[in-house]
């Protein structure tokens, strides 16, 4: 795959399944299916349900997504 073929959006997860995938909420109101790139998941960043995360999504699947970065909280 291309990077001129993927989009990237920013989503929130909704809900977390076995093996590192995870149900996001795009800020298109739209619900897809997300699994954890290997860059995140060799530095054990953790994804919990609420966190705001950047997905890649290929032009030909919009149904399926890999997780790229965990966007932090702004600090209060």
């Amino acid at each position: 795959m291309e990077k001129k073929d993927m989009i990237e959006i920013e989503g929130i997860v909704t809900r977390a399944h076995p093996a590192g995938f995870f149900r996001v909420l795009l800020d298109n109101q739209e619900t897809i299916l997300a699994y954890i790139s290997g860059n995140i998941r060799q530095k054990s960043i953790r994804i919990l349900v609420g966190d705001r995360v950047k997905v890649e999504l290929h032009i030909c699947d919009l149904t399926r997504g890999r997780i790229t970065h965990r966007i932090r909280k702004a600090k209060s």
